[in-house]
């Protein structure tokens, strides 16, 4: 049984476990998945992935999680939390990549948003920010439709990146609540 964190309507958003390996893959190793990202990734690549994300649960509490359809049980994507250095500030970003199959479907915005809400009412964040290539519309539209707004953009990776940001309160952040529960 998987260690379930968040609960949405559709998704169960759970740890990742060196497991999900294969699933992530069907990520990683797609090209129009990994449009906006340097390169895609290898089986190694991907190992160390979870290795990362299993260490930010240790060092920070929270990382990414693999969302899991309720329905299905199926591996859809992964969405959480994450620290990053921007600008020279740590900010803690909303990161959400989903297999092509789920795209459209508004679950990176559910996940998204549950993310959001346990970042500010569990875990006592005042900000939040998302990263994004300018490029990436897709990405863009789910951080606005979870209250996020373009604040700047900043050179970082290399390229220029898209700050989306949201502070707990604002008003922008509160009329896209969703029913979340704390597992």
């Amino acid at each position: 049984m998987r260690d379930r964190v968040l609960e949405t309507e559709r998704m169960f958003l759970c740890r990742m476990e060196m497991d999900d390996v294969d699933n992530l893959m069907g990520i990683f190793s797609d090209p129009e998945a990994m449009r906006y990202y340097p390169a895609t990734k290898s089986r190694e690549e991907a190992e160390g992935w979870i290795r990362w994300v299993l260490h930010s649960y240790e060092e920070n509490g929270f990382g990414l999680y693999a969302a899991i359809l309720k329905e299905s049980g199926e591996f859809a994507g992964q969405c959480g939390l994450v620290p990053q250095e921007v600008g020279g500030e740590r900010e803690v970003e909303i990161g959400y990549l989903f297999l092509r199959e789920f795209w459209g479907k508004g679950l990176a915005t559910e996940a998204a948003t549950a993310c959001r809400d346990y970042g500010f009412d569990s875990l006592g964040l005042d900000r939040l920010v998302s990263l994004i290539d300018p490029a990436n519309l897709a990405s863009r539209r789910v951080a606005e439709k979870v209250g996020m707004e373009l604040e700047k953009q900043v050179e970082k990776w290399g390229k220029t990146i898209c700050v989306y940001a949201a502070g707990k309160g604002d008003s922008r952040s509160s009329p896209n609540r969703v029913s979340v529960e704390r597992i």
